[in-house]
């Protein structure tokens, strides 16, 4: 998620928007209100669509809110990027506001954010998972918990007395870029003998 987010409010005129969009390198931008709540998206082709619906005359310019978007697709921070990816897919966008609980603008992912996840080596994941989230976040010692990742898919496992720890491992690691599914291994049941944690 990209959190410097380029916006424009529903009454900048079209070419302004333009020129946005022409400076800063990027296809589209939201659209938000005086609380900073997504109205909509403007993007390139919305653009190019209402300069054609004008050529050959031209007639004025139309503001934003004639041009945009709406209602914008968005998803919140909590969301995993596969679904963010899916949503993208299904709804035909490339952009995504991502908003807070109130509906109000914290950032925008592209379609190039969710590429450069996907990117991410097996590796690079296992050892965040293990040097941050295993070692970091929970204090353990990192070969406490196996730690094992391919194509993204995030495996845990350990014995059942670090099964609390192990299960707040594996919701840290949904959130790391790259990660695409996560297995927990640890047995329901402790081994015979093994205290039950409380």
């Amino acid at each position: 998620m990209t959190d410097d987010v380029v916006t424009v409010s529903e009454t900048t005129p079209s070419t302004d928007v333009a020129r946005l969009l022409d400076r800063h390198g990027i296809s589209g931008l939201p659209v938000i209100d005086r609380d900073d709540k997504v109205l909509g998206v403007v993007s390139a082709s919305d653009l190019v669509r209402e300069r054609a619906a004008r050529w050959p005359d031209g007639a004025g310019e139309a503001p934003v809110r004639e041009v945009m978007s709406t209602p914008a697709v968005t998803v919140h921070p909590e969301q995993r990027v596969p679904d963010a990816a899916r949503l993208m897919e299904r709804r035909g966008v490339e952009r995504l506001p991502v908003v807070d609980e109130e509906d109000r603008l914290i950032g925008i992912v592209t379609r190039r954010d969710l590429l450069r996840v996907f990117l991410r080596g097996d590796d690079e994941i296992r050892r965040q998972v293990s040097e941050e989230i295993v070692a970091g976040e929970l204090g353990l010692p990192p070969e406490a918990v196996g730690v094992f990742v391919r194509d993204g898919v995030v495996t845990l496992a350990g014995d059942a007395g670090l099964r609390g720890a192990i299960a707040r491992a594996g919701f840290a690691a949904w959130r790391l870029d790259g990660v695409v599914g996560v297995v927990n291994l640890v047995p329901s049941v402790p081994p015979e003998g093994v205290a039950r944690p409380g």
